[in-house]
């Protein structure tokens, strides 16, 4: 149980740091994406302002000089572009070439071609922040060098993602450090309540005791009535919620399973069949099996048979009518598989989720007359937990219930 609190707890200290560490990473290249790509395109429309006003009849027409359309000087040197123009038929027009020296004019006109298979106005192309703008009946292609923006770009995701996963390492050791002194009040309390239920246990053993051996005096001096039995069906219960308690609280243990060895769980199911044939016999109720053989598993052979005593008693005591009860024992994937089927009455659909839950009944009145604690379905869980396993219900329309265990 502690390990799993613990557990629960780093991975929950682990999924807030993580959201926080990438939303917090997401926003600084979300902005810094932005912030790179308006700048581009801020560029993009100097460089149109200016070849709009240096061209002479096209933008191929007029005489080369050096670009000066930035309001940094020293910017200006350090722009590179081209310009393709494309008429309305889709063919070249024309193309500026002035101010670039690493693109020939052909692979000019097919970044073109490919920029005007696009969709979107705008956006990147192998090194290159193009935008498409309709000029004079014809589309204008700008196309600007944006090698130093796209790497800066990619250096901050890079490096952003670097010291998240730092972070993220770091805070996991610190975590995983520090967890056990952060459930340590959680432990001492588990600890002093499971030391009261196991005293509290004890003491109240030896009360019941005397009141089960003063009962068998005043029966065999008076005789037997309604009340008496009543006080030896009370004392009965009130000795078995005891010894579930004290179960529980063992099964609460770091080390539920104290010794673990290979047992045939077909012979050991077989065995807890054979003990409720009886009972279920004695109510009008039958208990058909389907159990398959050589199924073994290693662990604790009296808690296994306790888990299975506990569903087989339910099955019985919760089923309906003179109705058959299922019960089955497969092998599915290196896995032992039990099923306990039952038909039943509630109600209402009981609440399945909550149905493993200690004290927990579905059908208050109805368990009351039956005698149930509300704590066995609990130690199954308990129980199957233990051996590394899981335990469900489905009870869809309150008519039918399947318990499954796999371990």
């Amino acid at each position: 149980m502690l390990k799993k609190i613990r557990w629960r707890f780093i991975g929950a200290a682990m999924l807030a740091f993580s959201t926080v560490i990438i939303l917090i990473a997401s926003l600084v290249n979300i902005a810094n994406y932005c912030s790179v790509t308006r700048k581009t395109d801020e560029t993009i429309g100097y460089i149109l302002d200016y070849e709009s006003s240096a061209s002479r009849g096209g933008f191929d027409s007029r005489p080369p000089m050096p670009f000066q359309g930035m309001p940094d000087e020293e910017a200006n040197y350090m722009t590179r572009f081209f310009i393709v123009a494309v008429g309305s038929d889709n063919l070249v027009i024309a193309t500026s070439m002035d101010y670039v020296a690493s693109i020939t004019e052909s692979e000019a006109v097919s970044y073109a071609k490919e920029a005007m298979s696009k969709l979107t106005d705008r956006g990147y192309m192998d090194g290159y922040r193009y935008q498409k703008i309709e000029y004079d009946e014809a589309t204008v292609v700008i196309f600007l060098n944006s090698t130093r923006e796209i790497q800066s770009m990619r250096s901050l995701l890079f490096m952003t993602l670097a010291i998240s996963g730092g972070s993220l390492i770091l805070v996991f050791v610190l975590v995983l450090l520090l967890s056990k002194r952060a459930i340590r009040p959680i432990a001492q309390n588990m600890e002093l309540q499971k030391r009261f239920i196991t005293d509290a246990g004890h003491e109240l053993k030896t009360p019941l005791t005397s009141i089960s051996t003063s009962l068998d005096v005043i029966e065999m001096d008076k005789g037997a009535d309604e009340w008496t039995d009543n006080i030896r069906q009370q004392v009965g219960r009130l000795t078995g919620l005891v010894g579930e308690l004290v179960t529980l609280s063992k099964l609460d243990e770091v080390k539920p399973v104290a010794v673990k060895e290979k047992f045939d769980l077909s012979g050991a199911m077989w065995e807890m069949v054979e003990v409720y044939t009886p009972q279920a016999k004695a109510t009008g109720k039958t208990l058909d099996t389907f159990i398959e053989d050589n199924v073994n598993i290693t662990g604790d052979k009296a808690q296994v048979q306790q888990m299975l005593s506990v569903l087989i008693d339910n099955a019985i005591k919760y089923s309906d009518g003179r109705a058959a009860i299922n019960i089955a024992l497969t092998r599915a994937h290196g896995k032992a598989r039990i099923v306990v089927y039952n038909t039943c009455n509630y109600d209402k659909v009981p609440d399945v989720d909550r149905l493993f839950e200690r004290f927990y009944r579905p059908d208050k009145s109805r368990n009351s007359n039956t005698g149930g604690n509300g704590i066995g379905l609990a130690i199954a869980r308990s129980v199957a937990e233990a051996h590394g396993g899981r335990i469900s219900a489905s009870c869809p329309d309150g008519k039918s219930m399947t318990i499954t265990v796999e371990i």
